[in-house]
Formats: structure tokens, sequence, C-alpha cells
């Protein structure tokens, strides 16, 4: 499995980093997106979204759990799952259309659906190092090689 460590030292260059991955994302990619709270994950999606080519604006879906969009050159499945209080809710959602789907998903706060989840995954982890300055964050890309 492919591992690569990046730098960020912009919210800017942290989107062009997600438009990158978008771009080099194929239909039933799953992405999971690690991150503390305020660590930049919105902005690397929407360069996700951006590089699928949503033209809509791309925005955390916490209190939707799901946020589906299309129009792009393939639909882009958004999760948060921060609030799943059990996987039954999940169910609800119909996870398996969207994970196993046509499209791209994207799921934040993995860990919280971690028996689920599909055994072939990208994870990326999304980390601030203050002392390397406020808008700095390490970004690390497992399982999928970027254009």
């Amino acid at each position: 499995m492919s591992k690569k460590i990046y730098e960020s030292w912009s919210a800017k260059e942290t989107l062009l980093l997600g438009s990158r991955l978008g771009k080099s994302c194929k239909a039933g990619d799953v992405i999971l997106l690690n991150g503390d709270l305020g660590v930049g994950k919105t902005v690397f999606s929407k360069g996700i979204g951006e590089g699928l080519g949503i033209a809509e604006p791309i925005s955390s879906p916490t209190f939707t759990i799901l946020q589906v969009y299309e129009g792009g050159r393939l639909p882009f499945y958004h999760f948060d799952v921060y609030r799943i209080a059990d996987i039954e809710e999940m169910e609800e959602i119909g996870y398996e259309d969207y994970f196993y789907g046509d499209g791209v998903c994207l799921i934040e706060w993995a860990g919280q659906i971690q028996e689920i989840l599909p055994d072939k995954a990208v994870t990326v982890t999304v980390a601030k190092n203050l002392e390397k300055g406020f808008d700095y964050r390490k970004i690390v890309i497992e399982g999928m090689d970027i254009v």
C-alpha cells in the first residue's frame, strides 16, 4: 500500500491537494478522512469535489450525515459520521448503496463506523503542527497515488 506525506502551508494548498486526489479518483473509491475538529477536513473535501468536477459548493454534512453531489465526472457522496450513535443509523441511510456504488465516497470520522467500512479504502489524515505555523498541515495519504 502506498503512503505519501504532504505538507501544506495554507488552506489554498490543502484545497489543491484535495483537488489532485479528486482528479485521481475512480468509481467505487472510498476515502476515509481523519483529523481533529478545525484541522481543515472541509477544505480538503471541497478540493476533492473540485477535482471531481462538482460545480456546486461543498459543505460539511455534520448535521445531515450525508450530502450527495452529482454533476461532476462521478457522483460524490460526502459522509460526516461524527454524530452517528449506532450502525443502524447508517443502515437507515442505505450506506451500502454509496460505499459500493458508482461514485466516490468520502467519510469523515470513519472510526465511528469501523465495523462496516470496506476492506479497501484510501486513508487521509490531516494534522496541525503549531510549531510550524498556524496554517501548516501534515497530510498523509495511504492507499492511492495521486496525480
